[in-house]
């Protein structure tokens, strides 16, 4: 028996709920998880894996499920509202992601090893600049006539996708960095799958809302 269009529509909506009721627990449950395996205090090193785990799995994840229209935990409220708690969560993300850069180019400094010197550091030096970048980048739908040649809506859509892009290189330094020592000697067997599923999750979920608010840009155009 074939699904009715309505019938389709409901059952997607509810998987999208599902998904971002997931990704919800996920951007909470990892940070959690990574701060009992670093327990924070015991070194200088141990501030670094849960920095950065709030920084882009939980805060990072927060501000752009919040213009979710099944999942946003701020639905309710005006987009003015959102937008300002977009803000504000994606300011503590890279102050979070920057601490945890210093922390770890110190760290190593007194140890006296190389900076930047695996993919894992790479990609994280990266992800931290680029987000630097994308707050700097969101000025500009504060103040659009600055562009003036360029349209608000356009000037949303190209900061969303370059948004997601900056979303995903912080979930790849946090998947290299669980394959780093420290992480597979103190993860190992089906609890390391999971732990790599984390960001996985989040980041089908993310892109999955990019995509749908570029899909419903273009029907609005014609």
């Amino acid at each position: 028996m074939a699904l009715t269009a309505e019938t389709e529509s409901r059952l997607y909506r509810s998987l999208r709920v599902a998904a971002g009721a997931a990704a919800h627990l996920v951007a909470l449950g990892f940070p959690a998880a990574v701060a009992v395996l670093a327990r924070p205090g015991s070194s200088l090193f141990s501030w670094h894996p849960l920095l950065m785990a709030l920084a882009f799995s939980f805060l990072m994840t927060e501000a752009l499920l919040i213009f979710s229209p099944e999942t946003s935990l701020l639905r309710s409220f005006s987009r003015k509202v959102r937008v300002r708690a977009h803000w504000a969560l994606q300011l503590v993300a890279l102050l979070c992601a920057l601490l945890g850069l210093g922390i770890i180019t110190y760290n190593k400094h007194l140890n006296g090893k190389g900076h930047f010197v695996t993919w894992h550091g790479l990609t994280g030096l990266l992800a931290v600049l680029y987000a630097g970048g994308q707050c700097a980048g969101g000025v500009l739908l504060l103040y659009p006539k600055l562009m003036k040649n360029w349209t608000l809506a356009k000037l949303k859509l190209y900061h969303a996708t370059s948004g997601l892009v900056g979303y995903l290189l912080g979930c790849a330094s946090l998947m290299l960095g669980m394959c780093s020592l420290w992480f597979t000697t103190t993860v190992t067997g089906a609890s390391w799958y999971l732990a790599m599923l984390c960001p996985l999750v989040t980041s089908l979920v993310i892109m999955n809302q990019v995509s749908n608010a570029y899909l419903y840009r273009k029907r609005s155009q014609h």
